[in-house]
């Protein structure tokens, strides 16, 4: 079973059920129908979260955003949580939506927005916990993996995969992202909560394991362990060079041969999670210091942080013609490189939002307006809106989440306004965020049921109204 009849198999891609255009007009009003899991069959459930939700209905004026926000903010709570215990720690296990598996990557983003309201809600608090011993777990098993499954005995539908796959294990595509994000919700709990019983020897273990694999594919000996094929016709799914990629000059840069997108690199220095990954470097590092009490791994990873810094500061950097410097999306360090973004993130436009570059940076905003522009050959305009896609859905296919990124990483009023519009009109008639919807129709899209989509609108949702309550009408 190739990727496309496996998304097919699960309901992936389709319109899906869609209510009618007027299926909520009643004698000339608007009402918007109950489309949210019913209570009873919620998997968690939040004082925090739904006190929440009341304030942003209450005092938002726009009946609509306040449906909207109510049905996906805690989308990943109703539908995708799983929290049981691991001996005397939490564990949670999160399914991407309509795939039983849970990506290291999807997992973060879906809890993402949640931290901030675990001090006035402990359950809330234990359940972040899970994730992040679960997250432990799954790195331990296997730092090249990107998705895994709550059966670790379970063998994966990929059986035509040409790699090192272990039972427990979904998919093995290798993505620096995928061992960013933990450290990236690891830390950030800590900051918040104070909290530093999840930071055990295990965690220890697999921030190791983290850096061993850094430093392995910054590729200075060798191709390293790590190869990938597939037998498909997706040739995004496949990894060329027996599985290697095509060839990197070792410059200090990591090689990630897949992006966050699950598809694979053209040139396997990918810039935006290399710029992830000097964040969470620093971020283990201060952790180490603070928590671990171990100096000396804390200085190697900050080390590490430094060379990759520094050789994104030489190779990152392109001239561009028309927007002058910019930051390239892929590069060789033979003098290669790619210029696009992917609507996934860790995306080049979403560089401020995961703390890499100011957005007022000046090769930032050289890049921004150049990926959203016809320059960026996965920005598409239409008549239903316009945002980066990817070669994931495909031509014309606009993913929220560059619409939400970009509204995220704004400085400007109009541009968030214009962002929520879109938004607001995009869901297709169901309540809920996709994948990704045609340019010229967003009943046309992928994807009914995506977690990360979901609640990263309620978290963008949930900025402007603690921010900007002005720019939500």
């Amino acid at each position: 079973m190739d990727r496309l009849e496996f998304l097919q198999h699960l309901g992936a891609i389709g319109t899906g059920a869609m209510l009618a255009p007027d299926a909520w007009k009643q004698n000339n009003t608007i009402e918007f129908p109950v489309v949210r899991t019913a209570k009873a069959q919620r998997h968690f459930s939040s004082p925090a979260i739904e006190k929440a939700i009341s304030d942003f209905k209450t005092r938002v004026k726009d009946p609509e955003l306040g449906w909207l926000f109510e049905n996906c903010f805690p989308n990943t709570l109703d539908t995708t949580v799983f929290l049981k215990a691991q001996g005397k720690n939490p564990d949670t296990y999160i399914i991407t939506g309509d795939i039983d598996a849970m990506w290291l990557r999807d997992s973060t983003a879906q809890i993402w927005p949640y931290l901030s309201f675990m001090k006035s809600d402990p359950a809330l608090q234990n359940l972040v916990a899970g994730v992040i011993h679960r997250q432990t777990r799954c790195i331990l098993k296997d730092p090249y993996a990107n998705a895994f499954y709550d059966d670790e005995t379970k063998v994966s539908e990929w059986k035509s995969d040409l790699t090192d796959m272990k039972p427990g294990i979904h998919e093995r595509k290798w993505e620096i992202d995928s061992l960013c994000y933990p450290i990236r919700l690891a830390y950030h709990y800590w900051k918040i909560s104070n909290d530093t019983t999840p930071f055990n020897d295990a965690w220890k273990q697999s921030i190791q394991s983290t850096l061993q694999v850094f430093k392995e594919q910054q590729r200075k000996n060798g191709k390293g362990p790590y190869n990938f094929q597939r037998t498909t016709y997706w040739a995004t799914d496949g990894v060329p060079l027996s599985g290697y990629g095509y060839p990197v000059k070792p410059v200090g840069l990591i090689c990630s041969m897949f992006r966050p997108s699950d598809d694979a690199t053209i040139f396997p220095f990918l810039i935006p999670a290399n710029f992830f990954a000097v964040v969470s470097l620093k971020q283990a590092a201060e952790m180490m210091k603070a928590v671990s009490k171990d100096a000396a791994l804390a200085e190697t990873l900050l080390a590490l942080a430094t060379e990759v810094e520094t050789a994104l500061n030489q190779y990152a950097v392109v001239e561009h013609a028309q927007f002058g410097k910019v930051y390239a999306y892929e590069v060789n360090g033979f003098g290669s490189y790619n210029l696009m973004d992917d609507a996934n993130i860790p995306s080049l436009l979403a560089l401020p939002y995961l703390g890499a570059v100011p957005a007022t940076d000046k090769i930032y905003q050289n890049t921004r307006r150049l990926l959203l522009s016809d320059s960026n050959p996965f920005f598409f305009k239409g008549t239903a809106g316009e945002g980066i896609g990817g070669p994931h859905a495909g031509m014309d296919m606009i993913w929220p989440l560059s619409i939400i990124i970009r509204g995220l990483t704004s400085t400007s009023d109009d541009e968030i306004r214009a962002c929520i519009r879109v938004l607001k009109s995009c869901h297709g008639g169901t309540g809920f965020m996709h994948e990704a919807f045609h340019k010229n129709d967003a009943t046309n899209f992928t994807r009914k049921w995506f977690a990360w989509a979901n609640t990263i609108f309620g978290e963008f949702m949930w900025d402007v109204y603690t921010k900007k309550p002005q720019l939500l009408g």
